[in-house]
């Protein structure tokens, strides 16, 4: 009886050494974008609401937890419907390149005097980036209002149900 267990526990282990295997490919992150608004002297589920987009989805986080100046904030995304996802899938075309040549990750003073914050992440191939922006556009550079209005709008869109 050993002599059969031996063999079938190699087939075995090797079956699953194979099936674990990484590829890559399918492990590498994908690119998305991430945005969403935070308020702090708000009242609720609204406060903060902070989406994903990637090539085929549009995801919610369930958290709704005040993002993190110091971090990469890091969601619990739920997919959403097909018909949200067509809402908003073409804010990643608005994107502003430009932000990406700034080097600072607070843009304004987002929610210092209970206005409020865009939460925006990009991730692009090798590029991963965040930023935290006022939502008084009077503190923020002109060429981010556009893609301000433009994701607070498909915020409201969103959550319009």
């Amino acid at each position: 009886m050993k002599l059969l267990s031996y063999p079938l526990l190699s087939l075995l282990v090797g079956f699953f050494a194979v099936s674990c295997t990484s590829d890559d490919s399918n492990n590498a992150p994908k690119d998305f974008l991430v945005f969403g608004h935070f308020y702090g002297m708000c009242g609720g589920e609204e406060c903060v609401e902070i989406f994903k987009i990637t090539d085929n989805a549009l995801k919610e986080d369930s958290k709704d937890q005040y993002p993190n100046r110091d971090e990469i904030y890091v969601g619990d995304y739920s997919t959403l419907a097909t018909e949200d996802f067509d809402k908003v899938k073409d804010l990643r075309d608005h994107f502003p390149e430009k932000l990406l040549d700034e080097t600072d990750l607070v843009l304004g003073c987002p929610d210092c005097a209970d206005g409020g914050g865009l939460y925006i992440e990009y991730k692009s191939g090798d590029t991963h980036r965040y930023w935290f922006i006022d939502q008084t556009q009077a503190s923020v550079p002109a060429y981010l209002h556009d893609f301000m209005d433009r994701a607070n709008k498909k915020i409201s869109l969103i959550n319009a149900e």
